[in-house]
C-alpha cells in the first residue's frame, strides 16, 4: 500500500514502474531529474506568454500603425495618445498572410498548452508519491525556473517600450 504522509526514504516509483528508485545515488538522480523537469515547466509557462504577447506572430497585420502605450509616472496622457501622424494607412498587407500568421500562431499556443498540462500533471504524480526529496526537487525547480525565466518575460516591455531620452 502506497504511503499518504510524506516520507524521507530512498526508496520510490515514480510514475512508471521503471523508474523504480533504490538507493541514495538513485534518489539524488532523480531528484535532479524532476527538478529539471520542473524548470522547463516554469521556463514553458513563461514562453508561453511571451509568444501570446510579444512575438512578431502575435502582433495584427493592421493598416495602421499605433505606438505601444508606454505610459511612467512621469509621462503624460498626450505622450502616449496616438498623433495623426501615426494613424495614417500604410501598405495593406494581403489577408492571407495575417490568417496564416494567426493559425500558425494558434497551433503553436496549442502544441505548447498539452507539453505544459502534460508536464504538470507528471509533476503532480511526482509530488503525490509522498518522497519529500522528490517534493523538494520540484519546489527548487518551481523556484529556479521562476527565477531564471520571469526576467526575461520583461524583455518583451523594453523591447516594445524604448527608454526615452528626455528622463535623468
Amino acid at each position: 500500500m502506497m504511503p499518504m504522509t510524506f516520507q524521507v526514504s530512498n526508496n520510490v516509483t515514480l510514475l512508471f514502474d521503471f523508474w523504480d528508485v533504490h538507493g541514495p545515488a538513485g534518489m539524488v538522480l532523480s531528484v535532479f531529474v524532476v527538478l529539471l523537469l520542473t524548470v522547463f515547466y516554469e521556463v514553458l509557462k513563461v514562453w508561453r506568454v511571451w509568444l501570446g504577447n510579444g512575438s512578431k506572430l502575435s502582433q495584427p497585420a493592421t493598416g495602421y500603425t499605433a505606438p505601444p502605450s508606454c505610459r511612467t509616472d512621469s509621462s503624460s496622457a498626450l505622450d502616449s495618445s496616438p498623433s495623426e501622424s501615426s494613424l495614417t494607412p500604410i501598405e495593406p498587407q494581403p489577408p492571407t498572410t495575417s490568417t496564416r500568421k494567426s493559425w500558425l500562431l494558434h497551433v503553436i499556443q496549442t502544441l505548447l498548452h498539452i507539453v505544459q498540462v502534460t508536464l504538470g500533471y507528471m509533476l503532480m504524480l511526482c509530488v503525490m508519491s509522498y518522497n519529500t526529496w522528490i517534493f523538494l526537487g520540484v519546489i527548487i525547480g518551481s523556484v529556479l525556473g521562476y527565477f531564471i525565466s520571469f526576467p526575461l518575460l520583461g524583455q518583451t516591455d523594453r523591447r516594445l517600450c524604448p527608454p526615452r531620452s528626455d528622463r535623468l
